[in-house]
């Protein structure tokens, strides 16, 4: 079976099981409906292909996953600790950051996670030019600024690692 195939599959049944659990009644009736309108939405609302370059890379994905829940765990206690604590709210602002990542899919899939961590969240991305603008809540010292930058390179490093590898390593020895 094909690639498409396997997605279009995947697809279909996704929309299936949505369209399940919005009824919140599993029957044959339900499953069958589900996947006559997920193959209605599929055929009148076709996504546009998205082009995907370079391969999985397994333990850089469960680097990746790892990392981007102890960030959201120590970023949660961050922002609990800035709610609680006495004195005036925290400064905050909007940093410019240019990521390196060449998809535009997996540059996506970053800033999606930049917003899962609590304290940021991405305003703007500028493909053209590979800027990502992110409000951050706490830039009131220098240390503040740099843990998010810091934290934004490991991040794009393991995307790049996990998604990109492959591409990157080929342009190195041309």
């Amino acid at each position: 079976m094909s690639r498409t195939a396997t997605v279009r599959l995947f697809v279909l049944a996704w929309l299936a099981a949505v369209w399940v659990l919005l009824w919140g009644d599993i029957s044959i009736a339900n499953v069958l409906a589900g996947l006559a309108v997920g193959l209605l939405i599929m055929t009148l609302l076709p996504l546009p292909r998205v082009p995907v370059d370079g391969r999985a890379h397994l333990w850089s994905i469960i680097q990746l996953i790892w990392l981007t829940a102890y960030y959201a765990l120590e970023s949660s206690a961050q922002v609990a600790w800035l709610a609680v604590r006495p004195g005036p709210p925290p400064v905050t602002g909007v940093l410019r950051v240019r990521l390196s990542i060449e998809s535009d899919l997996v540059m996506v899939l970053c800033c999606d996670v930049l917003n899962l961590i609590p304290g940021t969240m991405v305003i703007e991305l500028d493909k053209e030019r590979r800027l990502a603008y992110v409000h951050v809540l706490d830039v009131g010292s220098e240390r503040s600024v740099e843990r998010f930058y810091s934290t934004t390179r490991r991040l794009e490093q393991l995307f790049i690692d996990s998604f990109e590898r492959e591409q990157h390593v080929g342009e190195e020895s041309a």
